[in-house]
């Protein structure tokens, strides 16, 4: 593709204090910027090969199996474990002691003694333990109606139906993908310096994406013994239509309030993109005919997404309507006149909703990769003194900051019961963060810092009396409790995407807006809340296969084919 790159420098990213709502951040889609993308760009470039060393399952899908992705310096395996679990005791919830189907990724290539020391740990999950050897931990359970029609149609010689595919998108979801020292694993320190961990969650997405493989495989096997010589091969382009699913609830929420430098990243990064594509002089013939047809096959994948919730049944009416007006005014727009992209974008800004907006944003970074991509290296903290307080700062600037940036939360009154109706807090049985009723349950002396519009507010009105020439130092000396926020508001100074800019406790929030940010990054599609407080996704649909990377690779796999609709 011609890269067109004259810019005119006239359009900066947008401000925070539009971006950082929570009505915004649950509107967000995938982009070339999602996690996944990032990792298989990298895994094609490189030219990674894979292998799958062990495959040994009996016909109920019990055993284990081993798939190793061998990048240009070294080696990782999923060593996936298979069991038998009865229908009653197969459930997403956290508090589940059993699943489907287990995984840890292992740094390396495990031997014999290595995979016996995981068998008696890796099927326990939370109540096992792991070493530094290990990477990451996860488990997986079937959508069983779904795995049972694919099973049965294979044996029996017949293609599973597209449209019964299509209703869920997967065979497994996986309730838990844990890393970064979860259960004795490898911290991300340890790892962190090497190329292909650079940009965040990159060993997360490589367990995922060998996941699905084996997905692949396990029903492959399983119909193959039930069916015998009658039994037939998925149809490649069926099994390429199939991600991994995932259900995520409330303990993922709060990862962005207490990492705020690398929310601001992720959020600035994109903003960033957004911002160069924005100020492109002009597009190539080549380029608008891409976006075109990537728009067209968003409106196939809006179509195809389902949920049978309320919330999003509503957001879904109005996307899928946006999208069609989007479509309507593009087919009359000049693309190729000046500024083409600041120009549709800014029509979108005032006749369509935020799901539309920023599903637009993203289809606009699609043709170019060239000027976008090397923002993924810019996504990650590697800020060591990020949390450290300037004592020395005057209280006349910190004043300033919150006003600056808090204050849509300056002008709420915290005394009333509706602006701070819920607390966040850890499970005491499951150490889980849990969201509850303030007035209705028994909670407030464990509640967890996640309320920083509030606090920011406690802080402001603490500071009213205070000398403005003097440093924090002698505050904070005075008043400790405010140091969490002294230091959230310093960061956010200089990190403007760093904060939430919306009440976390109010009667009104909506949980799965915090979900549903953060699943975009890692590149999640087909958003299905089930709750105001969890939601189903799912993961690398679309996607080729490790053997497919080379042949049929294009980075617009999270698009479907237009085939699909």
């Amino acid at each position: 593709m011609k890269l067109q790159i004259e810019t005119s420098q006239g359009v900066s990213k947008r401000a925070p204090e539009k971006v950082m709502r929570l009505s915004r951040l649950g509107s967000f889609h995938q982009s070339r910027l999602s996690f996944m993308r990032i990792l298989t760009r990298r895994m094609t470039r490189e030219n990674w090969t894979f292998s799958r060393p062990v495959f040994a399952f009996d016909e109920k899908g019990v055993g284990h199996a081993v798939y190793c992705a061998h990048t240009p310096d070294r080696t990782y395996s999923l060593i996936a474990f298979g069991h038998d679990l009865p229908a009653d005791q197969r459930s997403d919830r956290v508090i589940a002691e059993r699943w489907d189907s287990t995984f840890t990724l292992f740094d390396g290539v495990p031997d014999a003694s290595d995979i016996a020391r995981l068998e008696q740990n890796i099927p326990l999950q939370e109540a096992g333990r792991v070493t530094e050897k290990e990477l990451s931990v996860s488990r997986a359970n079937r959508s069983v109606r779904l795995w049972d029609h694919v099973v049965s149609h294979l044996a029996a010689g017949t293609q599973p139906d597209p449209e019964a595919i299509a209703k869920v998108g997967y065979l497994m979801r996986t309730t838990a993908v844990y890393g970064s020292g979860k259960l004795g694993a490898a911290d991300r320190e340890m790892i962190a310096d090497r190329p292909e961990c650079a940009a965040p969650f990159q060993i997360e997405m490589l367990s995922v994406f060998l996941t699905r493989t084996y997905v692949r495989d396990l029903v492959q096997h399983v119909a193959d013994q039930k069916g015998g010589d009658k039994a037939v091969r998925l149809d490649a382009d069926i099994a390429r239509s199939m991600g991994i699913g995932n259900s995520t609830g409330l303990g993922m929420a709060p990862f962005l309030v207490n990492h705020p430098m690398l929310f601001n990243n992720w959020v600035a990064a994109r903003e960033e993109a957004i911002a160069t594509v924005r100020n492109l002089a002009i597009a190539t013939a080549e380029e608008a005919a891409a976006f075109r047809d990537l728009l067209d096959r968003s409106i196939v994948s809006a179509d195809l997404w389902h949920s049978a919730h309320s919330i999003q049944i509503d957001k879904l009416v109005q996307l899928r309507g946006d999208l069609t007006k989007l479509a309507t005014h593009v087919a009359q727009a000049d693309l190729q006149a000046a500024q083409p992209w600041d120009r549709l974008f800014s029509w979108a800004e005032s006749a369509l909703g935020e799901d539309a907006q920023e599903c637009l944003a993203s289809l606009m970074l699609e043709p170019y990769g060239a000027l976008v991509d090397h923002l993924a290296d810019q996504m990650s903290d590697r800020d060591r003194n990020a949390f450290r307080i300037d004592g020395a700062m005057r209280v006349a600037d910190l004043r300033a900051i919150l006003e600056r940036a808090y204050g849509w939360a300056l002008d709420i009154d915290w005394a009333e019961k509706e602006q701070c109706a819920r607390a966040w807090y850890v499970s005491a049985e499951k150490l889980e963060p849990r969201l509850g009723e303030r007035f209705e349950e028994p909670i407030t002396p464990y509640e967890q810092p996640l309320a920083p519009g509030r606090d920011a507010a406690a802080l402001y009105a603490a500071l009213q009396d205070e000398d403005g020439a003097a440093p924090l130092a002698a505050f904070l000396l005075a008043h400790p409790e405010h140091r969490h926020t002294v230091r959230r508001a310093q960061i956010v100074d200089r990190a403007p995407y760093a904060e939430i800019r919306d009440n976390t406790i109010g009667s009104d929030l909506m949980p799965i807006d915090m979900l549903r940010c953060k699943l975009s990054f890692f590149g999640a599609t087909h958003f299905d809340p089930r709750s105001d407080r969890w939601v189903r996704i799912c993961m690398f649909g679309n996607a080729p296969y490790p053997e497919e990377l080379q042949t049929r690779y294009a980075d617009d796999w999270s698009y479907p084919p237009r085939d699909l609709r």
